[in-house]
């Protein structure tokens, strides 16, 4: 078997969090179509994430957001990996953001059925490793919305 070469990752990400970063990004870009964020700040204690929207999350869309995240959690389902060419991902991703000298190979994070999403940053192995998402704050400016969100380890 090749071995697959990659691009050193230059950030230590906390996997929970990380985790549920994707987990909301992909909803995000689903339910809003307003792609995944453009701005992220992903960090143990709290995380953030910017989208380009036409108008403000409701608060009912915001537990709704909530009630999604937890669910996929409650799920337990796994998160994995592929491996696949920069030619093969261009019909799947947008790869706008990959560094000028990223290598050929590229890895697929998936959780489940839920997202996929290029990423070089760590992860759990399954989604009942993250525990109790919530987003803490929503603001709203100048066509951007930005969700702050927390994770406790309470599963109740």
């Amino acid at each position: 078997m090749e071995e697959i070469k990659l691009n050193p990752h230059n950030k230590q990400e906390y996997p929970p969090m990380h985790s549920a970063e994707h987990i909301l990004n992909g909803e995000m870009a689903r339910r809003f179509n307003c792609g995944r964020a453009f701005k992220a700040h992903v960090e143990r204690k709290k995380s953030k994430l910017d989208y380009h929207l036409p108008m403000p999350l409701s608060p009912e869309q915001i537990e709704e957001l909530n009630a999604y995240v937890n669910a996929v959690i409650d799920a337990d389902v796994e998160v994995f990996e592929e491996f696949i060419s920069q030619e093969e991902a261009k019909s799947r991703f947008d790869l706008r953001r990959l560094p000028d000298d990223a290598s050929d190979m590229v890895r697929v994070v998936h959780i489940g059925e839920y997202d996929e999403c290029l990423c070089a940053g760590a992860h759990v192995k399954h989604t009942a490793e993250i525990g109790r998402f919530y987003i803490s704050s929503a603001s709203y400016n100048d066509g951007v919305q930005r969700l702050v969100f927390r994770l406790s380890e309470n599963n109740s």
